[in-house]
């Protein structure tokens, strides 16, 4: 029997959908569209499929007028995992790479050497004030929409973890090392603000 056309979870009106969670128009269809889409676009529809995106498993076959599968059974996270490989094959090789995460984000990959920096494992030492703080600065920092303010906001949070753990840094750094660490962070705009400090941080967080 011809159930006729079946909604998925955006509704009828796709177009809407995509409007209303991006706060974009034109967007959909993106076979339509995507010759107008500006890089965020491009990262934000992507970020949305990965939201919607399930692989069918099982299903009906209906045959009368080339219909083709009507699926009743889907599998959210294989469906993922599956979009998340192939899209992150083609976002690799853009500009200086980039990566659709597991929470579905696109974030920056960075030079091989702060790639490195954003996958090592911190030791666990104090969940609160270290742990969680360096994983959410990472996190700000490499987002595709992150600001200048919110990437200085990022290092300054990496700053006061520093503080915190100032007496194992002293414990392990000679006492010149320590010293650039803090005057870095105390003289470069990031945690005070005063006449003293260097303001321009274009070049470091651009």
């Amino acid at each position: 029997m011809d159930a006729g056309e079946i909604h998925g979870l955006v509704g009828s009106d796709v177009e809407l959908h995509f409007f209303k969670k991006l706060r974009k128009p034109d967007l959909w269809p993106i076979y339509d569209k995507y010759k107008d889409y500006v890089e965020d676009d491009v990262f934000d529809v992507i970020e949305l499929l990965y939201d919607l995106i399930s692989k069918p498993l099982a299903g009906n076959y209906h045959s009368w007028n080339d219909c083709g599968w009507h699926y009743d059974t889907f599998d959210k996270e294989v469906g993922r995992k599956e979009f998340r490989d192939e899209i992150n094959e083609f976002l690799k090789d853009y500009q200086d790479g980039w990566e659709l995460s597991e929470s579905g984000e696109i974030l920056s990959k960075g030079d091989e050497g702060l790639n490195n920096l954003y996958k090592a494992n911190l030791p666990e030492f104090d969940s609160d004030n270290v742990n969680d703080k360096v994983k959410n600065a990472i996190l700000k920092f490499r987002r595709h929409k992150s600001s200048i303010n919110e990437r200085k906001e990022a290092v300054r949070e990496l700053a006061d973890v520093l503080e915190f753990l100032r007496p194992q840094v002293k414990q392990e750094l000679l006492t010149k090392d320590e010293s650039d660490l803090f005057n870095i962070a105390n003289n470069f705009g990031i945690r005070h603000h005063n006449q003293i400090q260097k303001k321009n941080m274009t070049k470091q967080f651009g």
